[in-house]
């Protein structure tokens, strides 16, 4: 007998599965993602001083270089952060290198003359490359998705894709929701770690569909209800072991990574919290629930 009835608790964690996607979606709808350089096309300027400046200064001082059509003291988006002990502005102006070259070198040299700079590493992005990035990262996405629905499918069948399938998806839009609420910047390395997070909930998902497939042989005169339920159970201390091992390093990461990984760490915390969760009450369930169906329809015929 198993200990947890997570399988009976389907309903409960179900409604509060769709109010989250419900939220993420609506949530991605009004405030929006706040795109990287990568993919808005521009430039980014890592600008360490040798004494903390005002972000108000740097912003007034930004709007004497806009261009027809331009505010960048309005447009720019400034992010305070630390480099090595030294106060430090990430500036990302929607500027990039093929249109603006002079006025991005002009605000380098005018930086370095009127504030205490210590040194400036500029990234530039033209608006072709950010188009494809954007193309490709979707790609990348739905290609990850499709191939995991087909290989599940021939390795299982398809109604533990299915369930494997919407709980990425699950797992995603909520991570996506949460990152437009907090205003975390949409980066290459953010997307590398929704990427991840897909194959993360996936591995979770499944070793327990694994074990659901050697009970149903073993347990032959036993419901496919009890089967999951049992299967949970058991792989239960393997998958609380996995995430918290995994969210250890990824919590020291987020802490300690500095500006550059903190969208990446931040994701990955998210994800993995996600994503265990998912596994045990958004998977299994639709798998229950198309299973259940599909043999319901075959008994009509």
């Amino acid at each position: 007998m198993y200990k947890y009835d997570f399988l009976g608790k389907a309903k409960i964690f179900s409604t509060l599965s769709l109010v989250l996607v419900l939220a993420s979606v609506v949530i991605l709808a009004v405030v929006g993602f706040r795109a990287g350089v990568e993919f808005t096309g521009g430039t980014q300027l890592t600008v360490t001083f040798s004494e903390k400046v005002a972000a108000d200064e740097l912003r007034s001082f930004l709007g004497q270089f806009s261009p027809p059509g331009v505010d960048l003291a309005a447009t720019a988006i400034l992010q305070e952060t630390e480099i090595e002990g030294h106060p430090a502005f990430l500036i990302t102006i929607p500027l990039n290198v093929e249109e603006h070259r002079k006025i991005i070198d002009r605000i380098q040299e005018q930086l370095r003359n009127k504030f205490p700079v210590l040194e400036i590493s500029p990234t530039s992005v033209g608006k072709q490359v950010s188009e494809d990035l954007i193309r490709r990262t979707w790609q990348a996405i739905l290609v990850a998705i499709f191939g995991m629905l087909v290989y599940i499918s021939w390795r299982f069948r398809l109604s533990y894709a299915v369930g494997a399938v919407v709980a990425l998806v699950h797992d995603v839009l909520i991570a996506l929701g949460i990152c437009a609420l907090l205003g975390v910047e949409m980066s290459l390395p953010v997307i590398a770690a929704l990427l991840t997070i897909v194959g993360y909930s996936l591995n979770d998902t499944i070793v327990i569909f694994d074990r659901v497939r050697e009970n149903q042989k073993a347990m032959k005169k036993a419901s496919l209800f009890d089967i999951i339920n049992r299967s949970i159970n058991q792989s239960l201390t393997r998958t609380i072991n996995t995430s918290l091992t995994t969210l250890i390093p990824v919590a020291i990461l987020l802490a300690f990574g500095g500006p550059v990984l903190r969208g990446f760490a931040l994701v990955m915390l998210i994800g993995v919290i996600v994503g265990t969760y998912s596994t045990i009450f958004v998977a299994n369930p639709i798998f229950y629930l198309w299973t259940n169906t599909a043999q319901k329809l075959r008994a009509k015929r």
